[in-house]
């Protein structure tokens, strides 16, 4: 799988530029969620991270925040799971 063409780019606090990789994304309650990686490819291994969605439709740049409530990241570690049942990725907490 090439990741490249589902690459997002975050500015950090300190005005560094991380790249992340988009696994899966789904939609739950009016909010856009995001499982991102930090590996480049499919033979690298990388944490995984989830990230929401908090830019308004008309904002042309998308906001995300990092998921850190741990109810929430157990909720949507079920969803994404289920999402890549089959897929060659394995997802760990």
């Amino acid at each position: 799988m090439n990741n490249e063409e589902k690459k997002i780019t975050l500015t950090t606090e300190e005005g560094d530029c991380v790249d992340f990789y988009v696994l899966e994304e789904t939609r739950i309650s009016n909010m856009n969620y995001l499982l991102v990686t930090d590996a480049a490819d499919d033979d690298e291994e990388g944490e995984c991270y989830i990230l929401k969605d908090l830019s308004e439709l008309e904002e042309s740049e998308a906001l995300y925040e990092f998921v850190e409530d741990d109810n929430e990241i157990d909720y949507l570690f079920k969803i994404f799971s289920e999402l890549l049942d089959g897929a060659d990725v394995n997802i760990e907490k």
